[in-house]
């Protein structure tokens, strides 16, 4: 072979041989240039990267960090594009222990290329800023509460009961602000360096509401119940419908009811039922029916008591209820007589005295157990025994009598057995003194107003009375 094609094939061996080194250079190269890159990227932040508003672009972890120490908090709030809060300025509370948060958000933002696509982050010092979680918070609080008073409040439809009906207000707006709601977006701000609130306003509930379709089931069911009321032995229905005519209710839905047709409704059953101060019929001891009018026994309801309790009973919802406010002419307002029905209220047991014919008849469960003549209160000088239907105030065993009468000086008797009727001090008692016994002794030479009884029965007497038990004097 000659010399010249032995020079071209040994060109043709370097030259393969370049360039089979330089693509082993460029292929080098380009993996260092690439993992310089990604090592770059891995310790840098990408461009237009924020953290709490602070731009942190082409820096590491601790130089973000260095920066957000030393950026400054204005800690202005705006409501929309209204400064209400101008606030102090503070620096942001960050320290090396915030610094693994820093990382996580570099982590977070890591693109194998440099990107400029913005991103921003919020970072939360692990030390609490007291300055914007209290003081900086109550301010804000302080200032929309009075920017509220100046504003007007809405109104929610509300229903009420009138005249019997239902009626639905309508709704009315307001301009306060929503302190709870912006209060609550204030807390989701991030550690920025100005606070921007979106202006949220209280809203008026309107009549399709859940609120004012639940009040208007509250009262329809209201007008629906009914209330079983007894008093003695007899029960009135009494509905809502008929009963209740005015009513409100409340943000709880709690009813308010106008007591008025309930005590109206209370008047007349106590007119119809009750025995104080109204004649009783009585059956004397001949047979023969008279009229004897209530005087210390009867009993009456208190009506505006008992009208609370069955205001309460349909706000309550509850549907039975027994009359317990019951008064009359006792020592402390105390009426008696109510649990009693028979004998026209009176009952089976009871004393009858009769003025005319100077005579006690005593009755025990319907039957008579004792009679005896007596001595009344004297006629001739107004002292008669007082006429009505009292009840036995109490006994006492012995007794000392003190008083006065007509013409004569207080006095002071003793007495085996004493059992008063009235609260002016009549009464039974043995009358050991006096002598004349008879029919009409009563009419110039009766007692003082008591019932004078033979000390010999006075005994049986005084074992068959009771207290409590009605006197029927005529």
């Amino acid at each position: 072979m000659g010399s010249t094609a032995q020079q071209t094939i040994d060109a043709d061996l370097y030259t393969q041989k370049w360039f089979k080194n330089w693509k082993i250079i460029t292929v080098s190269t380009i993996a260092l240039i690439l993992a310089a890159v990604s090592f770059y990227q891995a310790t840098h932040f990408n461009a237009n990267i924020k953290i709490n508003g602070v731009e942190v672009g082409g820096m590491s972890a601790g130089k973000a960090l260095k920066k957000l120490q030393t950026s400054l908090l204005k800690n202005d709030i705006y409501l929309g594009e209204k400064l209400i809060v101008d606030g102090k300025d503070t620096k942001m509370g960050f320290t090396n222990d915030d610094l693994p948060g820093i990382k996580q958000h570099l982590k977070d933002q890591w693109s194998f290329f440099p990107t400029f696509k913005e991103k921003e982050y919020t970072l939360v010092s692990g030390q609490q800023d007291q300055y914007r979680s209290e003081t900086l918070k109550t301010e804000l609080e302080q200032k929309l509460t009075s920017m509220n008073q100046s504003l007007t409040a809405p109104v929610d439809a509300h229903v009420s009961l009138v005249e019997g009906d239902i009626v639905v207000s309508k709704s009315v707006d307001g301009t306060q602000y929503d302190v709870a709601s912006i209060m609550k977006e204030y807390e989701k701000q991030g550690y920025r360096s100005e606070i921007h609130l979106k202006p949220t306003y209280l809203l008026a509930l309107n009549e399709d509401s859940e609120k004012v379709k639940n009040e208007k089931q509250k009262l329809q069911t209201l007008l629906q119940h009914t209330v079983e009321y007894k008093v003695q032995d007899k029960v009135h229905t009494l509905s809502g419908s008929k009963l209740i005519k005015n009513a409100t209710i409340s943000e709880d839905l709690k009813v308010s009811i106008d007591p008025s047709t309930i005590n109206s409704k209370i008047t007349e059953i106590n007119e119809a039922q009750s025995t104080l101060g109204k004649d009783f019929s009585f059956k004397t001891h001949s047979g023969s029916i008279i009229s004897v009018k209530g005087q210390g026994y009867g009993w009456a309801l208190d009506v505006e008591k008992e009208a609370a309790q069955i205001q309460a009973a349909f706000e309550n919802g509850e549907t039975t209820l027994s009359a317990s406010n019951i008064q009359g002419n006792g020592w402390s307002g105390e009426g008696y007589g109510y649990e009693t029905t028979a004998n026209n209220g009176i009952g089976d047991t009871y004393a009858e005295v009769s003025i005319a014919e100077q005579r006690i008849w005593l009755y025990k469960d319907g039957k008579l157990v004792l009679t005896s003549n007596v001595v009344t209160g004297k006629r001739s000088t107004g002292e008669d025994t007082s006429p009505g239907v009292w009840y036995i105030l109490f006994k006492r065993t012995p007794y000392t009598l003190k008083g006065s009468a007509v013409g004569k000086a207080d006095y002071s008797v003793p007495v085996s057995y004493w059992a008063p009727f009235t609260n002016s001090g009549q009464g039974f008692h043995d009358a050991g003194w006096r002598t004349n016994w008879s029919s009409t002794a009563y009419l110039t030479g009766g007692s003082g107003g008591c019932i004078n009884v033979t000390p010999n029965v006075m005994k049986a007497v005084y074992d068959n009375l009771s207290v409590h038990q009605p006197v029927v004097v005529y």
